[in-house]
């Protein structure tokens, strides 16, 4: 298990997030849950379960902008800087590395037909055709991911 350290500006945006939303929090395995998150800021370092809930905290904060309005531009490179150490921003850019690998094979290529279909809430297909090479992409909440890849026609 990996420990991520925290220090700085995004300890005291991670905090202060995790403390407010903790605040509106009814159910008590919930508040319990999210109040080790804040402990383990506190310490220093998350990891494991307290890992993964601030990041899904940290990334409601960023897609919603509530961390920008609420802490401003250096608050949320701060809490941005943060996700991406986080296992799921992690995972968010490696997706994006793939689809950027994948997107550097139409390099060159004459572009002939690009479509955009919605598979269902905040997912998205995405199809491009060039010179005889085609790309299946999906995007959506959990990241970019390369469907199929290939000749075509």
């Amino acid at each position: 298990m990996t420990e991520v350290r925290i220090r700085g500006e995004a300890a005291d945006v991670a905090r202060a997030e995790a403390q407010a939303v903790l605040a509106m929090l009814h159910d008590e395995r919930r508040r319990e849950r999210l109040a080790d998150v804040v402990a383990a800021v506190d310490e220093g370092t998350v990891a494991g379960d307290d890992a993964d809930a601030l990041g899904e905290l940290l990334e409601l904060g960023l897609a919603s902008g509530r961390l920008r309005a609420v802490y401003g531009p250096g608050g949320e490179q701060a809490a941005l800087g943060l996700f991406r150490r986080l296992p799921r921003g992690r995972e968010l850019t490696e997706s994006t590395r793939e689809l950027n690998s994948a997107l550097d094979a139409l390099a060159g290529r004459e572009l002939h037909s690009v479509s955009v279909s919605a598979l269902g809430p905040g997912e998205y297909g995405v199809s491009i055709s060039a010179d005889g090479f085609e790309i299946g992409l999906r995007l959506g909440r959990n990241g970019a991911r390369v469907t199929t890849i290939g000749a075509g026609g």
